[in-house]
């Protein structure tokens, strides 16, 4: 079955030259000129999403906001001009999976596409799948995270980064491990994108903030004392 992709961008020569790559690629190509189209174009056919960050009326971030509170974790590949540390930063602290800057070359965008759709497409299930600590709960299958059976809303990669560490607990983890199964291979992204994610979901995780345990020069281990349980 053919990958549709959504290519979303207000410059019309961008968009008839990454739908006529794409297609060459043997991709099922959409284009929306607006992040308000797009919002009303995007199904769940869609795998991917290249999106441009600055657009007029809904911006690229501010659509990227949106689907993710909607739950919807489609990933996106940011494509914009705004190419500094902390654009990229933010375009991955709401959800983005990867950015290309502009002017961009169409090998990579092809190769970036291609890696991704990959990375997606070859998640494999644990055998384990559901972790619970006292009141906390982690589900993989359902992508949930509750305490006292109140859903805490967590960013696609900030569930990632969760569901990781449980999977590998009691092992710790390096941050270019945590780069490496979350981001895969991103050039834009930094060791200390992961220090800014663990600390936005221990803030998410409240009372069980510490179930997250940082070893200095090592990385990061998720707690399991003799308290929890393993499903």
């Amino acid at each position: 079955m053919k990958e549709r992709i959504l290519v979303v961008d207000d410059e019309k020569d961008i968009c008839d030259i990454l739908q006529f790559n794409l297609e060459n690629e043997g991709y099922i190509v959409d284009v929306a000129n607006s992040g308000e189209e797009a919002m009303e174009m995007l199904t769940d056919v869609h795998q991917l999403i290249i999106l441009d960050v600055m657009m007029d009326g809904i911006s690229g971030f501010k659509m990227a906001e949106m689907l993710r509170k909607n739950e919807n974790y489609v990933p996106i590949i940011f494509l914009t001009a705004k190419n500094t540390e902390n654009d990229v930063l933010t375009g991955f602290s709401l959800g983005g999976d990867d950015y290309i800057a502009k002017p961009f070359s169409v090998k990579e965008v092809l190769a970036r596409v291609r890696a991704l759709i990959k990375r997606t497409s070859l998640i494999i299930q644990p055998a384990d799948t559901k972790w619970k600590h006292d009141g906390l709960k982690i589900d993989i299958t359902t992508n949930r995270v509750t305490i006292d059976d109140n859903e805490v809303s967590l960013t696609k990669k900030e569930f990632e980064i969760l569901s990781l560490l449980a999977q590998a607990s009691p092992k710790v983890l390096t941050r270019a491990e945590i780069l490496s199964s979350v981001w895969g291979d991103n050039e834009y992204v930094l060791d200390r994108t992961v220090d800014v994610h663990i600390t936005r979901l221990r803030k998410k995780l409240g009372d069980y903030a510490n179930v997250i345990v940082n070893r200095s020069g090592f990385g990061y281990y998720l707690n399991l004392n003799d308290n929890s349980e393993n499903e």
